[in-house]
């Protein structure tokens, strides 16, 4: 015989609500003295009896003849099954082997659906720096060196007249600025002759400063001009070790090549496996043929096929490097005579631009190697790279003063950008602290 179905009571509780209420009026156990039925107290009417219908025909069906009383919900997560029998169910552990519902997708035809609105990105796009101006460019480049100067002209002329004692500090502050003895003294004669035993405020020191140094680098600020009449137009590029030769050669090829003119860059510094490969870069960048030789190979050699390339194809300019030399090295400065003697080989009037590359942060030595240059390789102009890393850049004039070479470029960073051609006022008041006019 089967066993009876229980019920959701007897799977929980074990005990079925009759049960229950039955036991609570059984006698108690032996040795304990029968307890006395208490009369029920008099009331008022039971409230349960005012619980809505609903609930008591709900309560009655679960086998309890009267409702409970209607109690404020307990707080939280706590239920009590004397609520709501019929819900019951609802607190039954699930069934892990029991396939869950899948609720039916809702199918939309394709006209139906709406399209997902594209919400544009809210975040700002990043703002463009500002570009500066090449004097705004010039200015943070010498800012070392204006800095030394105008602080020490601030030293010297706060609340002193202008004696000989004050233009004899102003004097020794101009040298030691390597802007020269030349133009230290003539800087000072003018003060003496215009403002002696006056009160003088620095302003005006760095006014004349300035004047001073424009007249003596306006007559060597020369732009390099290509001459197209001859082509290829051969610029070789000088100077010792890490003067930035390299860098300057693809900085100029770029500024050419924007122009509208071809550009063939030749290696020659072929004693430096690592100077071939940073040309070779630089003429990735540009897009423009670099012609090598294995190291160790003749820069001579080398620099005749550039040329004899260059003629062939019709380039208009050919850019040649050449291996770095100490200035005191009699017999790499004979080589360098040998490339520009193969050169004229080629070409008779060739090179036509021999420009020395100097590192400003060398200071007076910087005036030895114009000189030698000078000699050896015939130079005919000027690129003065790193003024950025110096508080030295008076050597400029200092340079100018003494040998009236031509000053093409000037470079005070490692853009592209920042190779620009000379330009003395722009210098002299940039290397005075004085604002652009």
């Amino acid at each position: 015989m089967s066993e009876p179905k229980k019920s959701i009571w007897d799977k929980l509780f074990g005990v079925p609500p009759e049960k229950s209420r039955q036991d609570e009026n059984e006698a108690p156990e032996a040795g304990h003295a029968e307890a006395e039925e208490a009369p029920a107290p008099e009331s008022e009417a039971d409230p349960r009896d005012a619980a809505p219908p609903e609930m008591q025909a709900e309560w009655v069906k679960a086998g309890h003849p009267n409702p409970p009383e209607q109690e404020p919900p307990v707080p939280g997560d706590i239920w009590n099954p004397l609520d709501k029998p019929d819900a019951i169910e609802d607190r039954l552990p699930e069934d892990p082997e029991a396939p869950a519902d899948e609720p039916e997708a809702e199918t939309t035809t394709e006209a139906e659906a709406e399209p997902i609105p594209v919400t544009p990105d809210a975040t700002p796009a990043p703002a463009e720096p500002e570009k500066k101006s090449w004097f705004r460019r010039l200015s943070d480049g010498l800012k070392r060196s204006s800095d030394n100067l105008t602080n020490s002209i601030g030293a010297i002329f706060t609340k002193r007249k202008l004696d000989d004692a004050t233009l004899q500090d102003l004097e020794d502050t101009l040298i030691a600025a390597d802007l020269g003895i030349d133009t230290a003294m003539a800087i000072t004669e003018t003060l003496r002759a215009e403002k002696f035993d006056k009160d003088v405020a620095p302003e005006e020191v760095r006014a004349a400063l300035a004047s001073e140094v424009q007249s003596v680098l306006a007559p060597v600020a020369t732009p390099l001009e290509i001459d197209t009449a001859k082509k290829p137009f051969v610029i070789l590029m000088v100077g010792v070790n890490g003067s930035g030769k390299t860098t300057t050669i693809g900085k100029l090829t770029a500024k050419y090549k924007a122009e509208g003119k071809s550009v063939l860059l030749a290696a020659g510094d072929t004693f430096r496996a690592a100077a071939v490969e940073q040309l070779e870069v630089w003429g990735q960048r540009n897009n423009v043929e670099v012609v090598t030789r294995p190291t160790g190979a003749d820069a001579s050699g080398l620099a005749f096929d550039a040329v004899k390339k260059a003629q062939d194809e019709g380039t208009d300019i050919v850019i040649i490097d050449t291996a770095g030399r100490l200035q005191n090295r009699t017999e790499l400065m004979d080589e360098l005579e040998k490339v520009i003697r193969v050169i004229k080989k080629r070409d008779e009037t060739a090179p036509h631009a021999t420009l020395l590359t100097l590192d400003a942060t060398t200071g007076q030595n910087a005036l030895n190697q114009v000189e030698i240059f000078g000699q050896k390789a015939g130079v005919t102009g000027l690129v003065m790279t790193k003024l950025d890393g110096t508080a030295r850049g008076g050597i400029l004039v200092a340079i100018a003063r003494k040998f009236g070479l031509p000053i093409h470029f000037i470079g005070v960073g490692e853009a592209i950008g920042d190779l620009e051609p000379f330009k003395a006022d722009d210098f002299a008041r940039a290397i005075s602290g004085l604002a652009e006019q």
